[in-house]
């Protein structure tokens, strides 16, 4: 079951850090070569993985949830790099599916980090 604040709370410090990645790197070419690709990938799974570190409800969950907020977060960047002039619209369809592939991958990281954190305890 996907919960619905944790979710929202997820996605948007993943709106935020994307945001805050397109526009520092549509004033710097060279942030924009280097940072782009992997910056995008790993905000997205840092929103999957939040959102599984903090419900902790299994793997499925987890990697559901974290598609969805790597999904969202990842369009939504993606789009504004759209909107901005600095990537191709083409790139919009790869780059979702990209970014909720990756989103899941952290989920699934966030579900064995609050494993862990339950053992410890």
């Amino acid at each position: 079951m996907i919960e619905l604040k944790p979710l929202l709370r997820a996605t948007l410090i993943g709106l935020v850090l994307q945001v805050a990645m397109y526009v520092i790197g549509h004033f710097s070419n060279w942030f924009a070569v280097q940072v782009f690709g992997f910056g995008g990938m790993m905000i997205s799974a840092t929103a999957g993985y939040l959102y599984a570190m903090d419900t902790a409800n299994g793997y499925f969950s987890g990697a559901t949830g974290g598609a969805i907020a790597g999904g969202v977060c990842g369009l939504a960047g993606i789009a504004l790099s759209v909107v901005l002039g600095d990537t191709l619209t083409g790139f919009i369809a790869i780059g979702t599916a990209i970014a909720v592939m990756i989103g899941a991958i952290g989920g699934l990281f966030g579900q064995m980090a609050a494993n862990w954190r339950a053992m410890e305890r």
